[in-house]
């Protein structure tokens, strides 16, 4: 028989039931993370934290309530139920790091898309690693079961918020640096996210990961408490965040390391309309200044947002389901991921609409051969070299089923600095980018690149209008190597930029004869009151992955060479027969054979399974 601790409790809205809610806790399983079962009374849903004695109750956007243990007392007698909206939050803002925009609408005109996949209706996940740096752990007194809580339960509940997007946020890895800090961290957010950024990829080969945030213990300069790359998900060099504590609870650390995740993620902060929450009840994610009560929710604007960056071909790492032996949170059936020991995972019993599975225990209906996946159809698994995920553009990789899996292999794309758009730009993070699409993605139809010279002339200013990034305000004028790496310039006749918080930045630049209108854009952060906090890297930017000469390529406002890559010599050990990917593998024409596509074969890769050789596929696709 089971111990329970049960709590009643008369919610404080308009109409509301009395609610009953029972935290399962088996005396042999004390010491578990998750809460293992809830009963309700009445309309409301419940969040089970990592603590097996809190959790929360959410009955709609706008009324959530907290459960946590009575000061001092055991989960046996007594817990005490409270108002979400009563946590105290300092109000904060959060600057971004302009990352790897792009418009698809642009992009059809330089690419032959296949086949458009439905981003937004497929299961998506992160496979998250967060670091707690040592003034984190110092201010949870030293005590590494606190501070391992803490963050497992603010990892709970990002996951919750976005649940909704058909996105999954598993939590991998936990590292705490109890003895030192490992990096350089300040109170200046974008040296310690650069130096964080820097330490992730140096340990992704051991310690890989889809999305890395660092939360700290350390109030960064200003209202900043937090700050991400915008668009940078799944990328080797810039998928991750730094979030600054500054609540006392496990959500004001989630809604922070939730909106933090949004930039990577396309989001930008909320436009005037885009939010449907009250201030009262937390506002959105995506503010761009938070403060109590947090916030749980985005907002349909981020939903276009985030379907136009995948859609276009951001996230590509985001289709493979994480390795759930590493995972936190233990495996339990009915938590909607494959774990060894079950056949199908379709949910909790009243969710699971599988014709597949069977909920209650995760095993296969009799008959069935799978449950899931885009390599399953009607129960049965697809013919091998059935294609499971077209290319999503022309630095992107076709995916192939392998007849034994009901999973699509991971996503696979080009090598970061492989040529594409007729040699004119290089593929970064799957995506081809070039200045055409950026300038159309701010000024809209027409909208072209400026000459060289707009470039050089007003970047070469280091000020807010012409700049090759900034640190806290302090503006770093362009050398003329670096001039195509600051801020874009365009020509477009169009009124204004297409941007609702962006302002033209025009400046007129003698070419012999002949007046240029070189069109750059500033783009106004809402909600932060120190305009120098917010700007670094802003739209207005040449994106980190453009071409900006022959073999040269813009990183973080510099053009460098783009043999760092390593794009050349990866793809030279495939015979001139298919290309590198980003695993460092031969993707091989229809014809040959990987590994290194010097024999016969079907193509391929070793990644991405074969490509169709045959015909008995029909009727199974």
């Amino acid at each position: 028989m089971c111990n329970y601790a049960c709590v009643w409790a008369k919610l404080g809205y308009p109409g509301s039931k009395e609610i009953c809610f029972c935290l399962n806790n088996p005396v042999q399983h004390k010491h578990k993370l998750a809460i293992n079962s809830i009963m309700l009374c009445g309309e409301a849903t419940l969040l089970p934290l990592q603590n097996p004695d809190e959790g929360m109750i959410t009955v709609n956007n706008s009324v959530s309530y907290m459960i946590e243990p009575l000061a001092n007392q055991t989960h046996s007698q007594g817990h005490v139920v409270f108002n979400a909206q009563s946590l105290k939050l300092p109000v904060g803002t959060c600057g971004h790091y302009h990352g790897d925009e792009n418009h698809s609408e642009s992009l059809q005109e330089l690419i032959d898309v296949m086949a458009k996949r439905d981003v937004s209706s497929s299961m998506k996940y992160v496979e998250l690693m967060v670091v707690a740096d040592h003034a984190e752990f110092v201010k949870h007194g030293q005590n590494l079961e606190s501070t391992k809580m803490k963050l497992l339960e603010a990892a709970n509940f990002v996951d919750k918020y976005y649940k909704s997007y058909n996105i999954r946020v598993a939590l991998i890895r936990l590292e705490i640096w109890n003895d030192q800090d490992k990096i350089t961290v300040t109170d200046n957010p974008y040296s310690t996210l650069s130096a964080f950024l820097t330490w992730r990829r140096k340990q992704l080969p051991q310690l890989p990961n889809d999305n890395a945030q660092l939360v700290t213990g350390v109030s960064f300069q200003g209202t900043i408490i937090g700050l991400a790359p915008l668009k940078a998900m799944c990328s080797e060099y810039q998928s991750g965040g730094v979030n600054s504590d500054h609540s006392g609870s496990a959500v004001g650390v989630a809604a922070t390391m939730a909106h933090e995740m949004g930039h990577n993620f396309g989001m930008n902060h909320d436009s005037p309309g885009c939010c449907l929450a009250q201030p009262d009840d937390g506002g959105c994610i995506m503010a761009a200044a938070t403060g109590d009560p947090f916030p749980r929710v985005f907002n349909p604007c981020n939903q276009k947002e985030l379907e136009h960056y995948l859609s276009s071909g951001g996230g590509k790492c985001l289709f493979n389901p994480p390795n759930t032996s590493v995972m936190y949170g233990g495996q339990r059936c009915g938590n909607g991921y494959l774990e060894e020991g079950e056949d199908c995972d379709c949910g909790e019993v009243e969710e699971c609409s599988s014709p597949c599975c069977n909920a209650n225990n995760c095993t296969l209906k009799i008959g069935a051969e799978c449950a899931h996946g885009v390599c399953c159809h009607e129960c049965k698994l697809k013919s091998p070299g059935v294609m499971c995920r077209p290319p999503s553009g022309s630095c992107d990789l076709p995916e192939y089923c392998d007849g034994k899996s009901e999973s699509c292999p991971a996503n696979f794309y080009l090598v970061d600095g492989s040529s594409c758009a007729g040699g004119s730009a290089y593929c970064y993070t799957g995506i081809c980018l070039t200045l055409e699409q950026q300038c159309l993605s701010l000024w809209g139809k027409d909208a072209r690149p400026a000459p060289d010279l707009c470039f050089t002339e007003v970047n070469k200013a280091g000020d807010l209008f012409g700049n090759c990034g900034s640190f806290m305000g302090t503006y770093r004028k362009c050398t003329e190597r670096d001039a195509k790496c600051g801020k874009i310039q365009c020509l477009s006749a169009a009124s204004k930029p297409l941007e609702s918080t962006a302002v033209a930045i025009d400046t007129n630049v003698q070419d012999g004869q002949q007046k240029i209108l070189c069109r750059g854009t500033h783009v106004y952060q809402r909600g932060q009151g120190n305009e120098e906090q917010s700007d670094t890297l802003d739209p207005g930017l040449v994106q980190t992955g453009t071409k900006c000469g022959e073999n040269a390529i813009c990183f973080e406002g510099e053009c460098r060479s783009a043999s760092f890559l390593q794009a050349d010599e990866c793809s030279a050990k495939c015979h001139g027969h298919g290309l590198c990917n980003n695993n460092h593998n031969c993707h091989c024409n229809s014809g040959w054979a990987p590994p290194f596509c010097e024999t016969s074969g079907p193509g391929g890769s070793l990644d991405s399974g074969p490509l169709i050789t045959h015909s008995t596929s029909t009727g199974n696709e």
